[in-house]
């Protein structure tokens, strides 16, 4: 894509980019999606970073949101995302023992970013997505929820 940045918007914070975007009319759908950073996916996967790992937190990331927005929490919070961890963990499925991937899931309110607390899920919301994301997707059998206020904690993992 031959784009050109428009000047001053690269100055701009993530709130002041999305109060611009409301002035400017920009659909909602746009304006109030959670921001992803530049180097993408490979910022939500601690240690190795493999096709396999990416297909997975794609999977996982996209039943979280799903039932975020579902659920009506999403337009709440400032950004939520899943993040790979670097270790396995023992389950049982059906009735074989399994050894797969934790994912952590991460929802944070802020208003600039500069610092962030996290999002109160309701149980039977985490319930859901928890059950969604060891059910549906195949190589995770684990799913925490990240209860870090920025700081000392940052909004993303790495």
């Amino acid at each position: 894509m031959k784009l050109k940045l428009i000047e001053p918007f690269r100055e701009l914070f993530k709130d002041e980019v999305r109060a611009l975007g409301k002035e400017l009319k920009v659909p909602a759908e746009l304006r109030d999606r959670h921001p992803f950073p530049g180097p993408g996916l490979a910022v939500r996967i601690v240690g190795k970073i493999s096709p396999q790992r990416l297909e997975l937190l794609r999977a996982a990331d996209a039943l979280f949101l799903d039932e975020l927005r579902k659920s009506g929490h999403y337009s709440k919070i400032w950004q939520a995302f899943a993040v790979m961890l670097p270790i396995k963990s023992v389950g049982v499925m059906g009735d074989s023992r399994t050894y797969e991937s934790v994912v952590v899931l991460r929802a944070v309110t802020s208003r600039d970013g500069m610092t962030a607390d996290w999002y109160e899920l309701d149980k039977p919301t985490l319930g859901r997505i928890s059950s969604r994301i060891i059910n549906e997707v195949p190589g995770i059998n684990r799913v925490v929820y990240d209860v870090s206020s920025k700081p000392p904690a940052t909004i993303e993992w790495e």
